[in-house]
């Protein structure tokens, strides 16, 4: 979608197709709930640069993921992949044309 420069996009979508967590004994929900609430949070206050005018942006990967420890809470795990995927939205990842 072309916003424009300066615009702010109308609607942001985040599919993520599968995320495989080994090692964590986690309720999947709870990650998902918290995942979601963080991601909300990050694109309210800071944005999505590279959603400014571009069009559609397929990021392939998560990166810069730092180890986690196993015990993570399962609000705490979905947190930070919040914070890895909006740092990627931010220009801090792979970035590919759709």
């Amino acid at each position: 979608m072309d916003t424009g420069v300066g615009r702010r996009p109308d609607a942001i979508r985040v599919d993520v197709g599968e995320l495989v967590l080994d090692g964590f004994v986690v309720d999947p929900d709870r990650v998902s709930t918290a995942f979601t609430h963080e991601l909300t949070r990050l694109v309210r206050e800071h944005g999505v640069p590279l959603a400014g005018g571009r069009g559609p942006v397929t990021l392939d990967a998560l990166s810069g993921l730092p180890p986690l420890p196993a015990g993570l809470s399962a609000r705490r795990l979905g947190q930070e992949l919040a914070r890895a995927v909006h740092a990627g939205l931010s220009g801090q990842g792979e970035v590919q044309a759709p």
